[in-house]
């Protein structure tokens, strides 16, 4: 589409979308032998239920036993709370790097794990949805599947940690799709006790003219958010199923006893910081509910995944917090040299707690507190005495990628030396798997 192709252009060469290593599943082993899956996506997901990208037939293998994911040049396993495990090549592992060849056990069965060529992931030429702003290709990557989403009345599953736009994501949904002009009702499902929440969900009729309209009655024609769906209780989830299922509802109280039920035409989009899938497993979610939910499943990234992101979140946040864009407060948090900071705080609480942050900021100038997640990175007072020369002949991504290069090199160099050339000591002491350790020491030629 010349559309798209001149504003990937105008874009620059940085936001080209990302390359993602295809590679095919093949069960070598178990009561599912000779099933084969070719990857077209950048998570698949491996069990005994229906809804798994590959589908394993095998009474040992748990509903969702573990999922693959693959990024730029490198795949990897992480197991899914199973029952049985997940073995890579003869060792139990919780999370793993895949090469071409790897064997992956899941109870009874083994499935070879192999390599494809490389794909191009879609991305949205697009740098805002709704409220929600990027130019990552993480961000851009996500904005073509909320699109997608909008542009059906499909169920949506949005995942993701704490703070990253969830709610944001779901409204965007509503606003860019067909029932844009219908209401949009949030339910928080850890916000209200088990004993309310299925009249707060159904509505509730008492008798004698108390009666209450329901969240789902409420949504009629529009959206219905379920936020927090994985803190549901486990009795109301079968009514929620037959909600989902049926499309009708039926009132709480003594005076619904015998009414017949209530038609509702609501789009559901529901949110979860959990991995329901491990909830499944664990027993503390139904899997036919998860099925129904898990029609379209869209990942929110992180904060520490989409850096880019930062100065333009830094833009709409100030906005919000009606900051004075002329303000000396403002030009604090805009300055370059502030914005690089940021890129160095882990974020667990991701865009919520920048806008905390920047709260702080605004108040404190350069006497607040860091975030509480602590730094990805310790500063180093004398980093611009040391520091190497900025590289402005080369484009911004490219030479951030070089001086980052540059600092692997010398912090996998001192690591090393400071333990004495061991990489399980060493890997355990940064923190990171030593398999992948070993491929970052590979990388820059360490041995």
């Amino acid at each position: 589409m010349p559309v798209v192709a001149d504003r990937t252009q105008e874009l620059g060469a940085d936001v080209a979308p990302p390359a993602v290593r295809g590679f095919t599943l093949t069960v070598v082993e178990g009561p599912a032998a000779g099933t084969t899956f070719q990857a077209t996506g950048e998570r698949c997901s491996l069990g005994s239920a229906p809804s798994n990208d590959l589908v394993i037939d095998d009474t040992t293998v748990s509903r969702f036993h573990c999922e693959i994911i693959t990024d730029a040049g490198s795949a990897r396993v992480r197991d899914q709370g199973s029952l049985n495990g997940t073995m890579v090549d003869g060792v139990v592992v919780l999370e793993a790097f895949l090469r071409g060849g790897s064997l992956l056990k899941l109870g009874r069965s083994t499935i070879s794990f192999q390599f494809a060529v490389e794909r191009r992931l879609p991305t949205s030429t697009r740098e805002a949805f709704g409220e929600l702003v990027g130019r990552s290709v993480a961000m851009r990557a996500t904005f073509a599947l909320l699109e997608r989403a909008a542009a059906s009345d499909a169920t949506v599953l949005l995942e993701g940690e704490t703070g990253t736009g969830k709610e944001r994501a779901a409204e965007a949904i509503h606003e860019a799709g067909p029932r844009s002009a219908g209401p949009f009702v949030v339910v928080d499902c850890s916000a209200i006790p088990g004993h309310l929440l299925e009249s707060e969900l159904f509505g509730s009729d008492q008798g004698e003219g108390r009666q209450r309209m329901g969240a789902f009655e409420e949504a009629d024609g529009g959206t219905v958010f379920l936020d927090q769906i994985g803190e549901l209780a486990l009795e109301l989830q079968p009514k929620l199923l037959r909600v989902l299922e049926q499309r009708q509802i039926r009132r709480t109280g003594v005076g619904s006893s015998g009414a017949p039920p209530r038609a509702i035409d609501v789009r559901v989009v529901a949110a979860t910081n959990r991995d329901l899938r491990a909830e499944v497993n664990a027993g503390r979610f139904r899997p036919d509910l998860y099925h129904r939910l898990a029609v379209l499943r869209i990942l929110m990234p992180p904060l520490r995944a989409r850096p880019d992101d930062l100065p333009a979140l830094v833009d709409q946040l100030l906005t919000r917090l009606n900051t004075p864009r002329d303000g000396a407060a403002a030009a604090h948090v805009r300055d370059p040299r502030f914005l690089a900071t940021l890129e160095t705080f882990a974020w667990p609480g991701n865009v919520r707690e920048l806008k905390t942050y920047l709260e702080r900021c605004l108040v404190f100038a350069e006497h607040a507190e860091p975030p509480a997640g602590g730094l990805a990175t310790a500063p180093d007072s004398d980093a611009d005495a040391s520091a190497p020369a900025i590289e402005l002949d080369r484009p911004y991504i490219e030479a951030r990628e070089r001086a980052q290069a540059r600092w692997e090199s010398r912090y996998l160099g001192a690591l090393m030396a400071a333990h004495g050339g061991k990489v399980t000591r060493a890997a355990q002491a940064a923190g990171v798997d030593r398999a992948y350790l070993y491929r970052l020491l590979h990388r820059h030629g360490i041995k």
